[in-house]
């Protein structure tokens, strides 16, 4: 299988403009006659279907939630990156596009993260006009602040709620589509299979949470808005309910999975506190712009908040400013990452010794709490609620944790799988990150795929597609429709002693131990063994109580961690093939006598697309090589 990402020819700013140009149309009139399928109503999905729905396509959007105000992009607190240049310091289109290169270490395709920034500008327009209060200067003009791995300031924000306020904005666009008609809503829906009639996809088969009701639904084009697959090590900052149901049914249909190693930590999460969490919580990183990252120099343990305010100056050491004194505190959160777990590893942890300080003394100091707490109010307020410490009196801890996954399936520059008909946007494609996501980017390609790519690229396909509709009733929709009962039938069949969670632990325990924020070949080794024997275990002895044909969460859950078991193993495999250390991803046996990320860019300067080859049998790798023309390939430096 060739890989065609069908990035466009010429000058690098002119590349998206002459490509816009270059796509097929579909006249206003003949739109109403395509059907679109939209999976997922956070920011890409929900910005997709209003935008699709606006243009006059008959949209189906479907989302596992109750409503769309509950997708996952809620959670993303700190901000959304623009080249706007608001603050008149140094920023530019062509500057984002290089931050964003430079910080995915250079795994990222250049056409993609350019037309990324270049966009970013549109968003910011497209959700003021929506409402969406960002924060504002005195004299009324948008404010900005910085995040990791910028020496700008280029995010915007809603005080720590961003995400939720973008959200809110897509959510008010679809609604208007709903009431229109063009939108027609399937809230507590969730997508188990796509259906290929004649290679293209043509549909997908959704249960019904409440009733457990198993439907087909047909279309002309098939969009996927489902988020990443943080949840694959059970322990994330993603809501509980966050899966890689959709992607994987899909990658097993034929789409090719993209970098499936490549998962962010993020530094600035509230620590482990024991084994009765399902989830952590995440503390934004803008937290950085005026907290302080700290350990002591000689190791205290079990140091606790209240009682480092008493420790002086000279006995901190402020590691990330030490280190890396033109970023400080706001490197990537790779890098950050990295330099927090290293700390507790020589024993300088605090707390359980699985955390680091955050420390808002000197920004109090200098500002004032007003300023301070109108900035951040909400993350502070959260923290107290959950750990019952005061960051206004004392420090935050903080630990890295899994947040967001640069891998998924793998797409072309119009975001097209290798399913003809198959779209990926936002979180579940692979396509603009690299091997490490710089902060607040994330709201920014879910907003840029969903109100600025996808409406474009989409028609470029349908215009090459009879709009004739095809029914339900064809073989290819019996076919997957009894294949999911089977299988449901399967898993209330195997009464075992085990628990789904009990297994989706193990799973996760097995993921960050060998394949979390460091790795090496013999754990690799030994953790794709434990990984093949937890799922030889899971299928015969898990136990899913209820029956199909009512709300049963149990069930729900055990489909996804079987999901996840596949993936995981999948993801193992790529960390082995990846033989280098990039991004967020330290392979043990690659660094450089300082201990950093050491690439290997004379034989990893590609994205790795793996290609599904049927149960229990390996999958096939396809490299897409990068080729980099306007930036040059460097050792990351924030020294």
């Amino acid at each position: 299988m060739k890989l065609d990402s069908k990035i466009p020819e010429g000058p690098l700013a002119e590349k998206w403009t002459k490509h816009k140009f270059n796509l097929k149309l579909v006249n206003p009139a003949n739109k109403r006659k395509y059907d679109i399928i939209v999976v997922g109503t956070g920011l890409a999905g929900a910005s997709a279907a209003a935008s699709l729905g606006e243009l006059g396509y008959n949209v189906k959007a479907f989302c596992f939630q109750d409503s769309a105000r509950r997708a996952h992009s809620i959670a993303a607190q700190g901000g959304i990156n623009a080249a706007k240049n608001y603050q008149n310091d140094g920023d530019s289109v062509y500057r984002l596009f290089y931050d964003t290169i430079k910080g995915g270490d250079y795994r990222a395709r250049e056409g993609n993260v350019y037309r990324l920034a270049q966009v970013s500008v549109n968003i910011i327009d497209q959700c003021v006009a929506q409402g969406v209060p960002f924060a504002r200067e005195y004299g009324g003009l948008l404010a900005n602040r910085s995040f990791g791995g910028a020496q700008v300031s280029r995010t915007f924000y809603a005080r720590g709620q961003t995400g939720q306020q973008l959200l809110l904005g897509a959510y008010s666009a679809l609604n208007r589509q709903i009431a229109n008609g063009k939108v027609k809503m399937f809230p507590r829906t969730e997508m188990l299979d796509v259906v290929l009639v004649e290679g293209k996809a043509r549909g997908i088969i959704t249960r019904d949470l409440v009733t457990g009701k198993i439907e087909a639904h047909s279309a002309h084009a098939v969009l996927l808005c489902t988020g990443g697959y943080g949840n694959v090590f059970f322990l994330s900052t993603n809501a509980k309910g966050c899966n890689a149901t959709a992607i994987w049914r899909a990658h097993k249909k034929g789409a090719l999975f993209g970098n499936p190693c490549f998962t962010q930590i993020h530094p600035t999460c509230i620590p482990v506190s024991g084994d009765h969490q399902s989830k952590l919580t995440l503390m934004s990183e803008s937290l950085r712009n005026d907290g302080r990252v700290w350990v002591p120099k000689k190791a205290r343990p079990g140091l606790k908040a209240k009682d480092a305010v008493s420790i002086p100056e000279e006995e901190r050491d402020y590691f990330l400013e030490r280190r890396y004194p033109s970023f400080g505190n706001l490197v990537p959160r790779d890098v950050a990452s990295r330099n927090a777990k290293n700390m507790c590893d020589e024993g300088r942890g605090v707390g359980s010794g699985l955390a680091v300080f955050l420390d808002f003394a000197d920004a109090i100091k200098r500002d004032g709490r007003k300023t301070i707490e109108a900035k951040y109010g909400n993350l502070f307020d959260m923290y107290k609620q959950i750990t019952g410490d005061d960051p206004y009196t004392s420090p935050m801890m903080i630990y890295p944790a899994v947040h967001y996954t640069m891998g998924g399936l793998w797409v072309d520059y119009n975001l097209m799988t290798t399913v003809p008909g198959l779209y990926a946007l936002g979180e579940a494609n692979f396509s603009d990150h690299g091997a490490n996501r710089l902060g607040a980017s994330a709201l920014m390609q879910g907003l840029a795929d969903g109100y600025f790519v996808i409406p474009y690229t989409l028609g470029d396909y349908l215009a090459g597609l009879s709009s004739e509709k095809i029914g339900t009733d064809r073989p290819e929709f019996k076919e997957a429709l009894t294949n999911i009962n089977a299988t449901i039938q399967k898993f209330l069949s195997i009464k075992g002693k085990k628990t789904v969670d009990q297994f989706h632990r193990e799973l996760g325990l097995t993921m960050w131990d060998y394949c979390g924020m460091a790795r090496n070949a013999e754990g690799l080794k030994k953790a794709k063994i434990k990984i093949q024997q937890l799922r030889a275990e899971f299928w015969q002895n898990v136990n899913v109580l209820g029956s199909a044909g009512e709300l049963n969460q149990e069930l729900e859950k055990a489909m996804r961690v079987a999901d996840f078991m596949e993936l995981g193993e999948l993801m193992i495999d790529d960390a082995l093939n990846r033989d280098e250390s990039c991004g967020g991803h330290f392979r043990e046996e690659s660094q450089t006598p300082e201990g950093e990320a050491q690439r290997k860019d004379d034989l990893f300067t590609y994205a790795a697309a793996w290609e599904y080859k049927g149960d229990n049998q390996p999958e096939v790798l396809h490299k897409e090589e990068l080729l980099f023309e306007n930036v040059k390939l460097t050792q990351r430096s924030y020294k």
